[in-house]
Parts: structure tokens; C-alpha cells; sequence
């Protein structure tokens, strides 16, 4: 498995916008086994995503589908700075099955 972790900061009050078209785009992603989205409790413009995919080629290929395409079409005007914080090696754990 491979997993992401990622930090997106929106322009000043624009987190909402950003945050729905990442949820929006992320149905029917081949190999992605969790998506979550999440606001920053302490940063009123931060958004935090969690990935766990079957393998990095996987993720690397959900970037050509149409609806992710569209979705960095509609984000990127709304985020004024992203970082991927970690790559992960997910072992497991709720929602995931077993370790593959």
C-alpha cells in the first residue's frame, strides 16, 4: 500500500470551496482505498488530506482521470499553498482489510 498525506492552505475564508471540490472528485478512484478530507482545527484555512492507495503507480495514475483533472481545474485558483507532509507504507487498520 502507499499513502499521502498532504496540506493544502485556501485563500482567507475560501477552505469550504476547496475542500468540496476535493471530496466531489475523489469517486470512483482505481486503486484508492481511503480519501479523507479534513479541516485544521487551529489554522482557519488549512485542509489536510489522507490517502491510502493499492501502490504510488496507482495514485500517479489518478491524476490523468477526468474528474481529478477537473478538480485541480476548479481548486487551484482557491489554494494559496499545498506541501505533501509524508509518504506513507499503510500496514492496515480500519477500513483497509487486511495488509496486502
Amino acid at each position: 500500500m502507499y499513502g499521502l498525506i498532504g496540506k493544502m492552505t485556501a485563500h482567507p475564508g475560501e477552505r469550504a470551496a476547496p475542500s468540496a471540490i476535493l471530496i466531489a472528485g475523489v469517486a470512483g478512484m482505481p486503486g484508492c482505498l481511503s480519501y479523507v478530507v479534513a479541516a485544521d482545527l487551529t489554522n482557519a484555512e488549512a485542509i489536510w488530506s489522507t490517502e491510502v492507495w493499492e501502490s504510488k503507480d496507482m495514485h500517479a495514475a489518478s491524476l490523468a482521470l477526468p474528474s481529478v483533472r477537473d478538480a485541480i481545474t476548479k481548486g487551484r485558483p482557491l489554494i494559496a499553498g499545498m506541501e505533501r507532509v509524508a509518504e506513507t507504507s499503510p500496514v492496515g487498520g480500519f477500513g483497509l482489510g487486511a495488509q496486502r
